[in-house]
Protein backbone atom coordinates (compact mmCIF):
# COMPACT_ATOMS: atom_id res chain seq x y z
CA UNK A 1 0.00 0.00 0.00
CA UNK A 2 1.41 3.40 -0.83
CA UNK A 3 1.43 6.12 1.74
CA UNK A 4 1.98 9.84 1.17
CA UNK A 5 5.10 10.45 3.21
CA UNK A 6 3.57 13.42 5.02
CA UNK A 7 0.93 11.03 6.38
CA UNK A 8 3.34 8.27 7.36
CA UNK A 9 3.35 8.62 11.18
CA UNK A 10 4.99 5.74 13.04
CA UNK A 11 4.65 6.02 16.83
CA UNK A 12 2.55 9.17 16.34
CA UNK A 13 5.59 11.18 15.26
CA UNK A 14 5.26 12.92 11.90
CA UNK A 15 8.10 12.07 9.53
CA UNK A 16 8.94 13.95 6.36
CA UNK A 17 11.43 12.38 3.99
CA UNK A 18 13.33 14.67 1.67
CA UNK A 19 16.06 13.72 -0.78
CA UNK A 20 17.94 16.74 -2.11
CA UNK A 21 18.08 16.87 -5.90
CA UNK A 22 19.46 19.76 -7.89
CA UNK A 23 16.59 21.61 -9.54
CA UNK A 24 13.81 20.00 -7.50
CA UNK A 25 10.95 22.31 -6.58
CA UNK A 26 9.29 22.42 -3.17
CA UNK A 27 5.92 21.13 -4.40
CA UNK A 28 7.20 17.66 -5.33
CA UNK A 29 5.10 14.61 -4.48
CA UNK A 30 6.57 11.64 -2.62
CA UNK A 31 5.24 8.10 -2.11
CA UNK A 32 6.65 5.37 0.08
CA UNK A 33 5.94 1.63 0.03
CA UNK A 34 7.18 -0.39 3.04
CA UNK A 35 4.70 -3.31 2.61
CA UNK A 36 4.40 -3.62 6.39
CA UNK A 37 0.60 -3.16 6.29
CA UNK A 38 0.04 -5.54 3.36
CA UNK A 39 -1.02 -9.13 4.19
CA UNK A 40 1.50 -11.84 3.23
CA UNK A 41 0.55 -13.43 -0.06
CA UNK A 42 -1.17 -10.29 -1.32
CA UNK A 43 -0.07 -7.61 -3.78
CA UNK A 44 -0.79 -3.88 -3.49
CA UNK A 45 -3.57 -3.04 -5.98
CA UNK A 46 -1.49 -0.44 -7.81
CA UNK A 47 1.26 -2.99 -8.56
CA UNK A 48 0.63 -4.46 -12.01
CA UNK A 49 2.52 -7.56 -13.15
CA UNK A 50 3.60 -7.57 -16.80
CA UNK A 51 3.73 -10.48 -19.22
CA UNK A 52 6.61 -12.56 -20.55
CA UNK A 53 7.47 -12.79 -24.24
CA UNK A 54 5.22 -15.86 -24.54
CA UNK A 55 2.25 -14.14 -22.87
CA UNK A 56 2.54 -15.76 -19.43
CA UNK A 57 2.44 -13.69 -16.26
CA UNK A 58 5.88 -12.17 -15.61
CA UNK A 59 6.80 -13.85 -12.35
CA UNK A 60 5.33 -14.61 -8.94
CA UNK A 61 5.20 -11.27 -7.16
CA UNK A 62 3.74 -11.16 -3.65
CA UNK A 63 4.23 -9.82 -0.14
CA UNK A 64 6.28 -12.12 2.08
CA UNK A 65 6.90 -12.32 5.81
CA UNK A 66 10.64 -12.10 6.46
CA UNK A 67 12.47 -11.41 9.71
CA UNK A 68 15.42 -9.95 7.82
CA UNK A 69 13.40 -7.39 5.84
CA UNK A 70 15.19 -4.11 5.22
CA UNK A 71 12.64 -2.50 7.55
CA UNK A 72 9.75 -4.06 9.43
CA UNK A 73 9.10 -7.76 8.82
CA UNK A 74 7.59 -7.78 5.32
CA UNK A 75 8.91 -7.24 1.82
CA UNK A 76 7.85 -7.73 -1.80
CA UNK A 77 9.28 -10.85 -3.40
CA UNK A 78 9.69 -12.04 -6.96
CA UNK A 79 9.62 -15.76 -6.21
CA UNK A 80 9.60 -17.50 -9.61
CA UNK A 81 12.99 -19.23 -9.62
CA UNK A 82 12.94 -20.35 -13.23
CA UNK A 83 12.79 -18.70 -16.62
CA UNK A 84 14.48 -18.41 -20.00
CA UNK A 85 17.40 -16.05 -20.67
CA UNK A 86 15.13 -13.25 -21.86
CA UNK A 87 12.30 -13.81 -19.37
CA UNK A 88 12.00 -10.32 -17.90
CA UNK A 89 9.90 -10.30 -14.71
CA UNK A 90 8.41 -6.80 -14.93
CA UNK A 91 6.23 -5.08 -12.33
CA UNK A 92 4.82 -1.58 -12.99
CA UNK A 93 3.22 0.71 -10.41
CA UNK A 94 0.09 2.55 -11.46
CA UNK A 95 -0.32 6.26 -10.66
CA UNK A 96 3.40 7.04 -10.90
CA UNK A 97 3.68 8.54 -14.38
CA UNK A 98 6.31 11.28 -14.37
CA UNK A 99 9.10 12.73 -16.45
CA UNK A 100 11.39 14.08 -13.73
CA UNK A 101 11.72 11.82 -10.70
CA UNK A 102 13.79 10.45 -7.87
CA UNK A 103 13.22 6.71 -7.32
CA UNK A 104 14.97 4.34 -4.95
CA UNK A 105 14.44 0.86 -3.51
CA UNK A 106 16.28 -1.69 -1.43
CA UNK A 107 16.77 -5.17 -2.87
CA UNK A 108 18.02 -8.50 -1.56
CA UNK A 109 19.55 -11.00 -4.03
CA UNK A 110 18.35 -14.39 -2.82
CA UNK A 111 19.10 -17.00 -5.49
CA UNK A 112 19.62 -17.64 -9.17
CA UNK A 113 22.02 -19.67 -11.32
CA UNK A 114 21.43 -18.09 -14.73
CA UNK A 115 20.75 -14.62 -13.36
CA UNK A 116 20.55 -12.91 -10.00
CA UNK A 117 19.61 -9.60 -8.42
CA UNK A 118 17.21 -7.09 -9.91
CA UNK A 119 16.58 -3.50 -10.76
CA UNK A 120 14.48 -0.39 -11.12
CA UNK A 121 12.30 0.63 -14.07
CA UNK A 122 11.25 4.20 -14.83
CA UNK A 123 9.64 6.28 -17.59
CA UNK A 124 7.93 3.04 -18.60
CA UNK A 125 5.37 3.32 -21.40
CA UNK A 126 4.41 -0.33 -20.79
CA UNK A 127 6.11 -3.62 -19.88
CA UNK A 128 8.06 -3.59 -23.18
CA UNK A 129 9.39 -0.01 -23.25
CA UNK A 130 11.26 1.58 -20.35
CA UNK A 131 14.58 2.57 -18.79
CA UNK A 132 16.23 0.00 -16.54
CA UNK A 133 19.11 -0.09 -14.10
CA UNK A 134 19.95 -3.39 -12.50
CA UNK A 135 22.59 -4.96 -10.23
CA UNK A 136 23.74 -8.55 -10.83
CA UNK A 137 25.85 -10.39 -8.20
CA UNK A 138 26.70 -13.19 -10.67
CA UNK A 139 28.28 -10.75 -13.12
CA UNK A 140 29.43 -8.38 -10.36
CA UNK A 141 28.26 -5.31 -12.22
CA UNK A 142 25.62 -2.62 -12.45
CA UNK A 143 24.14 -1.66 -15.80
CA UNK A 144 21.71 0.79 -17.32
CA UNK A 145 19.62 -0.11 -20.36
CA UNK A 146 16.92 1.31 -22.52
CA UNK A 147 14.40 -1.42 -23.35
CA UNK A 148 12.54 -0.89 -26.63
CA UNK A 149 9.89 -3.36 -27.76
CA UNK A 150 11.22 -5.86 -25.23
CA UNK A 151 14.83 -5.66 -26.44
CA UNK A 152 17.56 -4.33 -24.14
CA UNK A 153 20.11 -1.79 -25.38
CA UNK A 154 23.09 -1.32 -23.06
CA UNK A 155 23.86 2.31 -22.20
CA UNK A 156 26.40 1.99 -19.36
CA UNK A 157 28.27 -0.70 -17.39
CA UNK A 158 30.01 -0.41 -14.01
CA UNK A 159 31.93 -3.30 -12.40
CA UNK A 160 31.02 -3.58 -8.72
CA UNK A 161 31.36 -6.21 -5.99
CA UNK A 162 27.80 -7.13 -4.97
CA UNK A 163 27.28 -9.38 -1.96
CA UNK A 164 24.45 -11.92 -2.01
CA UNK A 165 21.98 -12.34 0.87
CA UNK A 166 22.57 -8.75 1.87
CA UNK A 167 20.33 -5.74 1.31
CA UNK A 168 21.53 -3.13 -1.18
CA UNK A 169 20.01 0.08 -2.55
CA UNK A 170 19.55 1.33 -6.11
CA UNK A 171 18.51 4.93 -6.79
CA UNK A 172 17.85 6.85 -9.98
CA UNK A 173 17.26 10.55 -10.54
CA UNK A 174 16.13 11.70 -13.98
CA UNK A 175 15.59 15.35 -14.92
CA UNK A 176 15.26 16.33 -18.57
CA UNK A 177 17.71 14.03 -20.33
CA UNK A 178 20.10 13.80 -17.38
CA UNK A 179 20.21 10.46 -15.55
CA UNK A 180 22.12 9.73 -12.35
CA UNK A 181 22.34 6.21 -10.90
CA UNK A 182 23.47 5.38 -7.37
CA UNK A 183 24.36 2.00 -5.82
CA UNK A 184 24.44 1.91 -2.02
CA UNK A 185 24.55 5.73 -2.10
CA UNK A 186 27.60 5.79 -4.40
CA UNK A 187 27.09 7.42 -7.80
CA UNK A 188 27.96 5.06 -10.65
CA UNK A 189 26.40 6.67 -13.76
CA UNK A 190 25.81 10.18 -15.07
CA UNK A 191 24.53 10.32 -18.64
CA UNK A 192 21.99 11.83 -21.02
CA UNK A 193 19.35 9.90 -22.98
CA UNK A 194 16.25 11.21 -24.74
CA UNK A 195 14.45 7.99 -25.73
CA UNK A 196 11.57 8.10 -23.23
CA UNK A 197 10.03 11.36 -22.01
CA UNK A 198 7.83 10.10 -19.17
CA UNK A 199 6.19 6.98 -17.79
CA UNK A 200 5.65 4.76 -14.76
CA UNK A 201 8.12 3.28 -12.32
CA UNK A 202 8.50 -0.40 -11.58
CA UNK A 203 10.68 -3.34 -10.56
CA UNK A 204 12.54 -5.94 -12.60
CA UNK A 205 14.21 -9.33 -12.35
CA UNK A 206 15.32 -11.74 -15.06
CA UNK A 207 15.43 -15.44 -15.83
CA UNK A 208 15.63 -17.53 -12.60
CA UNK A 209 16.54 -14.70 -10.20
CA UNK A 210 14.64 -14.70 -6.90
CA UNK A 211 14.83 -11.22 -5.37
CA UNK A 212 13.16 -9.33 -2.52
CA UNK A 213 12.42 -5.59 -2.59
CA UNK A 214 11.62 -3.21 0.24
CA UNK A 215 11.22 0.50 1.06
CA UNK A 216 10.39 1.85 -2.38
CA UNK A 217 10.40 5.63 -2.48
CA UNK A 218 9.28 7.69 -5.49
CA UNK A 219 9.43 11.45 -5.74
CA UNK A 220 7.80 13.28 -8.64
CA UNK A 221 9.96 16.34 -9.29
CA UNK A 222 7.90 19.19 -10.71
Amino acid sequence: MWKPVHLYIPLLIAVVIAIPVVGASLDSTTRLWTFDDDPPGSLPPEFQVGTLFDGRVAGEWRIIQIESANSGKRALGQLMGKGAEHAYKVMLIQGTTAADLDFRASFLPVSGKADMGGGLIWRALDDRNYYLTRANPLEQNIRMYRVVKGVRHLLENFNQTIDVNRWHTLRVTHQGCRVNIFYDDKQVFNLCDKTFHDGKIGLWTKSDAVTYFDDLQWQHLR
